[in-house]
């Protein structure tokens, strides 16, 4: 690895701070925590930890590089960016510093001086009312990188499912309206791409879910698989691109179905999430592919109705820490 991951802290006041906690313990006694380090909160965080009794020591460096060598002793967290530890109590303050360490994070992550970025849960309410005006961190990374929005591609990962929303945050009546072979096209060649280089999947596997019930239903149901759907897998295959389908979603997430693909491009949001964190709740990642940098997350909210309890499980945010560490390896490895 050619650096040390970069952890954002997410909002203080959720349940970011105890799951990064729990999450670099567990990893530190399976013997698989890579060279990482969180960029602020040093204070913070050994409150969150000695407050959710968390056996977590907390070691304060002045800049990444430094995390490569003190990750053996405990958690390596930048000094020079803290804040006070109130969980369940979102404020100004607490929003600040989560964009700070965001902006930071991404720094690093674009400089290369980190490897990777693993984003804890933001609050989008409490950030919009100190200016911030993007949908998400996936947004914010995208412009900070240079990239359009439509090129930060949002996938969910687990064990046994990575799924794709084709389209993401929108009302579901505007979801066919929105839906063009171009935009199937565009997101599946980033995929592919992605699963190829962070993923050594030299020839991915897509399914392309349908729309409609039984997609279509030779047009009883609808006609977008037809008339959208079935021509962007055809120029995707065209292409080389090992796409298939329209398979009807309620046939796309059967165990002998998930065994016959690499990533399942889905139409809409709920579409993609609902089977991940049916099967994967505890240990999903959201992955966004297309950007310059690696960069995962947890795929769960900031949970401020438990933050601070000592009660949040850890295994989506251990899995992000390690999923982007098997990614830059990846790349490292092609020499990406």
């Amino acid at each position: 690895m050619t650096g040390p991951l970069a952890i954002t802290l997410g909002d203080p006041a959720g349940i970011g701070p105890e799951v990064i906690l729990g999450a670099w313990l567990r990893l530190r006694r399976e013997g698989r925590a890579p060279p990482a380090f969180v960029v602020g909160g040093p204070e913070l965080l050994r409150q969150a930890a000695e407050r959710c009794g968390i056996d977590c020591p907390i070691v304060p460096i002045a800049e990444p590089a430094e995390a490569m060598f003190a990750y053996a002793a405990g958690l390596p967290v930048m000094a020079g960016l803290d804040g006070p530890w109130h969980p369940a109590r979102p404020s100004p303050d607490g929003a600040r510093l989560a964009l700070a360490s965001l902006q930071w994070g991404a720094k690093f992550a674009l400089s290369g001086v980190a490897s990777g970025l693993v984003t804890a849960p933001v609050a989008k309410g409490a950030l919009a009312e100190i200016g911030w005006d993007y949908p998400g961190q996936t947004e914010f990374l995208a412009d900070t990188c240079g990239r359009p929005y439509r090129d930060a591609v949002m996938m969910l990962a687990g064990p046994s499912l990575r799924t794709v929303p084709i389209t993401v945050h929108v009302a579901l009546a505007e979801v066919p309206g929105l839906l063009s072979a171009e935009l199937i096209i565009h997101k599946a060649r980033i995929v592919a791409a992605g699963l190829a280089r962070d993923f050594g999947i030299a020839s991915p596997r897509l399914a392309v879910a349908a729309l409609n019930p039984h997609a279509g239903e030779g047009g009883q149901f609808g006609d977008e698989d037809a008339a959208i759907i079935a021509p962007a897998i055809a120029a995707l295959q065209a292409e080389g691109i090992a796409a298939f389908g329209p398979v009807p979603g309620d046939a796309l997430f059967t165990p002998r179905a998930r065994s016959g693909y690499d990533a399942a491009l889905c139409m809409y949001h709920d579409q993609a999430l609902i089977p991940l964190k049916a099967l994967e709740f505890d240990e999903g990642v959201n992955v966004t592919l297309g950007l310059p940098i690696i960069r995962t997350s947890p795929d769960h909210g900031t949970a401020f109705d438990i933050a601070g309890q000592g009660v949040a499980d850890a295994g989506a945010m251990a899995a992000a820490i390690v999923m982007a560490a098997e990614m830059a390896a990846a790349r490292e490895r092609a020499g990406a």
